[in-house]
């Protein structure tokens, strides 16, 4: 009986090798963020306000950058509030909208957290220089070939 393995086994193996990858970075990127207080989401979201012009954008244009559902984004924005690291400020010109600023409490945690996940995690990879281009690059070309992001 043929199932189709043989055309599809290179494909299996390269896309559970990188939904483990992805557990493993997960699970390291959790156990650095925790005495923080935040999770991968919440500190995406961070690290994006601060490095926004302004320090503040529209919560729509949050879940836009960071690809999510605009419930998501609420529910992260929520916690970050609860913690004192953002709080919503109604937008100067359009009374529609609701933007989510970084605190400087905010600020300084997501510096804070920058520092231990370069230390601990982003610099011990157990890849080379040279094998973490490559890396990306392949990774960068399925996510686009995905329509993830344009050229």
């Amino acid at each position: 009986m043929d199932h189709g393995w043989e055309d599809a086994a290179d494909g299996m193996a390269a896309v559970t090798s990188v939904m483990r990858a992805e557990q493993i970075f997960l699970a390291r990127v959790d156990e650095v963020l925790r005495p923080f207080g935040l999770t991968f989401a919440r500190y995406e979201a961070l690290v994006l306000l601060m490095f926004s012009r302004r320090g503040s954008l529209p919560l729509s244009k949050v879940g836009q950058r960071l690809q999510v559902h605009p419930a998501s984004v609420t529910n992260t924005v929520d916690r970050l509030e609860a913690q004192g690291l953002v709080r919503r400020v109604p937008h100067p010109t359009d009374r529609r909208t609701t933007l989510a600023e970084i605190t400087p409490l905010g600020r300084s945690v997501a510096e804070e957290a920058t520092d231990a996940l370069n230390a601990k995690t982003f610099s011990s990879t157990g890849l080379s220089r040279r094998e973490l281009s490559a890396l990306f690059r392949l990774l960068r070309r399925l996510r686009r070939s995905a329509g993830d992001f344009s050229a």
